[in-house]
């Protein structure tokens, strides 16, 4: 096979949970105060910390209201919003399925690692992964070092990897080291956007995904 590794996004790529991040952001927002953002504002950012995320939504903030709109994002995210978040259809077939076939399994995520570590366990697939990276545990996307720690981790090159990812910042990270990437249509940014970073596809079901590799 080509690649010994694949490094997949989290939100808006394996879970379907984009429209209760723009929910509680715009809930948060509201109780902190602020202007409420957009759908489609919103959306733009899934994918960076939330600390990076924040001055392009509302501009600078003081690092007091910044926290504050950040335990108010996390509150509304975890524990007062219903929306359904489930994994897209497919996802844990595809996933278990590239494992059992010798494939090596990563994730690269804007959550921060302790809420990754809260979905693996829910969605029981935290077996799967060989490596993980959080937000709070390197540089935010589009800067590449989360990626650059999960192959140092497990030894390898950029050419033996590939990203999957549904958003700009997905591809951007992958493109800075040379790492081969695919764009999935179904989350936050669509054709146009990331075929700026010249994916090798974009694919519009996850299912698609075994043919690709």
């Amino acid at each position: 096979m080509k690649y010994q590794l694949v490094v997949f996004d989290w939100d808006g790529t394996l879970m379907d949970s984009v429209a209760r991040i723009v929910s509680s952001m715009q809930a948060a927002a509201a109780e902190c105060g602020l202007p409420r953002p957009e759908a489609a504002e919103v959306r733009h950012i899934i994918g960076l910390s939330l600390h990076q995320a924040f001055p392009l939504l509302f501009g600078p903030l003081p690092a007091g209201q910044a926290d504050a709109l950040f335990a108010a994002y996390r509150r509304h995210y975890l524990e007062l919003n219903c929306t359904p978040s489930p994994l897209f259809d497919g996802v844990a077939d595809i996933v278990m399925g590239l494992h059992r076939h010798g494939y090596r399994l990563a994730v690269a995520t804007g959550k921060a690692r302790a809420g990754l570590d809260r979905v693996l366990e829910e969605t029981g697939l935290g077996p799967y992964f060989h490596a993980l990276r959080g937000a709070d545990e390197a540089q935010s996307k589009p800067h590449p070092l989360m990626l650059e720690q999960i192959l140092n981790e497990l030894q390898l090159t950029p050419g033996q990897a590939v990203m999957v990812g549904d958003s700009s910042y997905d591809l951007a990270m992958a493109e800075a080291i040379g790492m081969d990437r695919i764009g999935v249509t179904y989350g936050v940014h669509g054709h146009e956007i990331l075929c700026q970073h010249t994916p090798l596809t974009l694919i519009d079901d996850i299912r698609q995904l075994p043919r690709w590799l």
